[in-house]
């Protein structure tokens, strides 16, 4: 018994060492692997990941099973043609993301706490440089725990989801990191992707990953980079004359200067400085964050347009009045002192074929004052293209524009002006002091070129109703003009109330006028002068030919608006090959359905935009309108600006029913600085990279971009990246990030910050 139990008391304590032996190993084996994924996971404080998603802990449960298809874009080919002559080059195909929502409540609520700070933003935000690095230290180690919550939800939602028949979804196994300003979207399980552009490269949304391969790795590996591309931007404020009000290629005093003649008011036009600008505009003192649309249109800070020579010049005509610290606007003008409404009324009276908002639908606003006109037309459906100089007429076009209505800084001079032809449905003079008459009307044959066939000129002036031996004299002068330009005068009118007149007249149809006129004055242009040709052309003083095939663009009036802002050009067959390599009319439709699928899904909702405070739109590089088509329905408009080495699609644009411009972004556009709420740029940075630097582009939109303004990038993951980083180191706010397979989105807002010190702009300083 004894032995026996000696032996099972050795076994027994051999057993006991086995097991405790098992039992460490394991635990050594458990603290081995806790370690070494543990060092996979290390939370990446005192950074930001700049190439990817993130988002805040408070915001993750908003996007668990949230779909956000991204389908990149396809590289171009560039040997793809478009009616022949057009160099229509292919573009990318994007699949936008789906179904996101829930950002509106965190992004009004930032904006509330940013609106408070807005009045002293520029002494406030100078000092930001300093002390964002504490803030973001704090935000960092408050965000150390949650990162930790973060990776467990992230890892949890790798190894359960799974897309296309269980294929793991994030390959990778990566964690999501979070981090206030960005925004994380996850694709929705199982979900087919629509394929926009069959012929773009497909691919679904990756989850974020902090993968040390590649080239969107994490900010840990970018940040030196970052850093050296921050140092390298030191941001300085341009001195000009022009101070707050600063247009490059409107305010090159030198180069004006040296003009051998003003006399064609050659001194009002372009002159683009030989070296573009990188610093930035400073902020009237004590600017404030426009009024929105509506109430915009009647009112604006005045320390946001701080003149009021117009108002004293013009306050008897209602233009603009000062009244305590804001701008107000009656309604009036030269020509309708008692209202635009009423007048524009009474030029539908006058001739009930105008149609306001069906038949005519896009026209041109020459000589635009306030444009209080276009202004009150969008009431009636109608987008004016209003036109004035920066002129003696202290900044009516900045007024314009501050109050939420379409206006460029142009002139009509030497040069045509930034439009195809054939393209506005009318055009509109009301006391324009446009010398139409002279010089063989080179003016008014200008207006002819842009004028659709069957469009009309509306010109309500004093030789129209006043009997005055200059004003009699002008009137003759214009009825001999325009009979030899065969335009028919349809209706002369008066409108009492406002004791003023208008003379309406038709643009013809056909060439049977032109082929029966005894004399060829004045004279038809050469066949080989191309009417669409619009960018830095000297004017001529000819006229086109109307379109004698049933085919050709102009031989037809557009469909009733709002049916062709959908319906398909007539002149565009099967037989051309559109932007993005397939037949006009699918990519036409395959362009509008993206468009509808990127805005309603991703734009409206997704990026937490308050759509309430954008009016002034720009896309900035638009193909078809896809883009301005997609947000018809909402209370804003859209500047579509055609590149000029893009291929010519602005005619598709008019017609549609909205209006556009040729650009050259390699120059200065022609507004005032803070002119627009949010611009749009789809693979704009990567091309314009091609052809000149981008920094300076970058400087442009700062400009005309207003604070708080928002910039929508989606581009190349190179480009963005390089945007992102200029974006930083201007101390805008980076509000969403993100990559995949070489292709990205960038969503940032402009602050109230501008450097204090000072480049002089020896070309703006007399």
């Amino acid at each position: 018994m004894a032995g026996g139990s000696s032996s099972f008391g050795g076994r027994k304590s051999s057993d006991c060492c086995s097991k405790v032996n098992v039992v460490t190993s394991l635990g050594i084996s458990l603290v081995g692997i806790w370690m070494l994924m543990s060092l996979f996971s290390i939370p990446l404080v005192n950074s930001e990941i700049s190439s990817t998603l993130k988002v805040t802990e408070k915001l993750s449960e908003q996007y668990t099973g949230i779909s956000g298809d991204f389908t990149v874009n396809a590289k171009r080919e560039e040997d793809a043609t478009f009616q022949g002559e057009k160099g229509f080059r292919r573009g990318r195909s994007m699949e936008e993301f789906s179904d996101e929502k829930g950002l509106d409540s965190y992004q009004n609520e930032e904006r509330e706490g940013e609106n408070s700070n807005l009045s002293n933003g520029e002494e406030n935000q100078e000092d930001s440089g300093s002390s964002d690095e504490s803030q973001s230290s704090s935000e960092s180690s408050n965000l150390e725990s949650e990162e930790v919550d973060s990776r467990e939800t992230g890892s949890t939602s790798t190894s359960g989801e799974s897309d296309n028949g269980g294929e793991d979804s994030n390959p990778d196994g990566a964690e999501t990191t979070a981090e206030d300003e960005n925004i994380v979207l996850k694709s929705k399980k199982g979900e087919e992707e629509n394929e926009i552009f069959p012929a773009g490269d497909q691919s679904e949304i990756l989850k974020e990953t902090t993968t040390q391969n590649g080239p969107w790795s994490t900010q840990a590996a970018e940040s030196e980079k970052e850093n050296e591309s921050q140092d390298s931007l030191k941001w300085k404020a341009c001195k000009t004359d022009a101070g707050p009000d600063y247009i490059p290629c409107l305010d090159n005093v030198q180069a004006i200067r040296k003009l051998p003649s003003t006399s064609h008011y050659e001194h009002r036009e372009r002159h683009c400085p030989i070296e573009a600008s990188t610093c930035l505009v400073p902020l009237p003192s004590g600017y404030k964050q426009p009024i929105g649309w509506p109430r915009s249109r009647e009112q604006i800070w005045y320390s946001n347009v701080p003149h009021g020579k117009l108002a004293k010049v013009k306050g008897h005509q209602n233009w603009v009045k000062v009244t305590g610290e804001y701008l107000t606007f009656p309604g009036g003008g030269t020509q309708f002192k008692q209202g635009a409404l009423h007048y524009i009324d009474f030029l539908q009276k006058s001739l009930p074929q105008i149609s306001w908002g069906k038949q005519t639908r896009v026209i041109l606003d020459v000589g635009c004052g306030v444009a209080s006109f276009g202004g009150y037309l969008f009431e009636r459906d109608v987008l004016a293209m209003s036109l004035a100089p920066k002129d003696e007429h202290e900044a009516q076009v900045q007024f314009a524009l501050e109050r939420g209505i379409p206006a460029i800084s142009a002139v009509m001079g030497t040069k045509r002006l930034p439009f195809p032809s054939k393209v506005f449905d009318a055009v509109h003079c009301a006391r324009c002091r446009v010398p139409w008459h002279i010089e063989g009307g080179k003016l008014l044959l200008e207006l002819n070129r842009v004028l659709r066939p069957g469009g009309h000129f509306l010109w309500s002036a004093t030789p129209v109703y006043r009997k005055d031996e200059e004003s009699v004299g002008i009137w003759e002068a214009m009825s001999e003009l325009t009979k030899s330009m065969c335009w028919e005068l349809v209706e002369i009118n008066e409108d009492k109330l406002n004791e003023v007149g208008v003379a309406i007249f038709r643009k013809p149809t056909s060439n049977d006028c032109y082929q029966g006129r005894t004399q060829n004055d004045p004279p038809m242009c050469e066949e080989a002068d191309d009417p669409d040709a619009a960018w830095n052309i000297t004017l001529e003083a000819c006229m086109h030919k109307a379109p004698a095939d049933a085919s050709e663009r102009g031989s037809r009036w557009p469909s009733k608006w709002p049916l062709r802002s959908e319906k398909l050009p007539y002149w565009l067959t099967s037989s051309q090959v559109g932007v993005y390599g397939k037949a006009a009319p699918a990519d036409f439709a395959a362009d509008y359905d993206h468009w509808k699928h990127v805005v309603s899904k991703s734009y409206l909702n997704g990026l937490g935009i308050n759509w309430s405070s954008v009016r002034n739109v720009m896309d900035m590089k638009a193909v078809y309108g896809g883009f301005a088509a997609a947000l018809k329905d909402l209370k804003v408009w859209v500047m579509n600006v055609v590149p000029v080495d893009s291929p010519d699609t602005l005619p598709i644009i008019y017609e549609r029913g909205f209006f556009g411009i040729y650009h050259d972004w390699c120059e200065s556009f022609s507004t005032y600085p803070r002119s627009y709420d949010l611009l749009h740029a789809d693979h704009l940075f990567s091309d314009i990279k091609k052809r000149c630097k981008i920094v300076p582009v970058f400087a442009e939109v700062d400009r005309i971009l207003r604070p708080e303004g928002k910039l929508i990038v989606r581009d190349n993951a190179e480009t963005i990246l390089e945007i992102e980083n200029m974006a930083r180191s201007a101390k805008w706010k980076v509000k969403m990030s993100y990559s995949k397979d070489g292709e990205g989105l960038l969503f940032v807002q402009k602050s109230f910050w501008r450097p204090k010190q000072e480049q002089i702009i020896k070309s703006a300083i007399a």
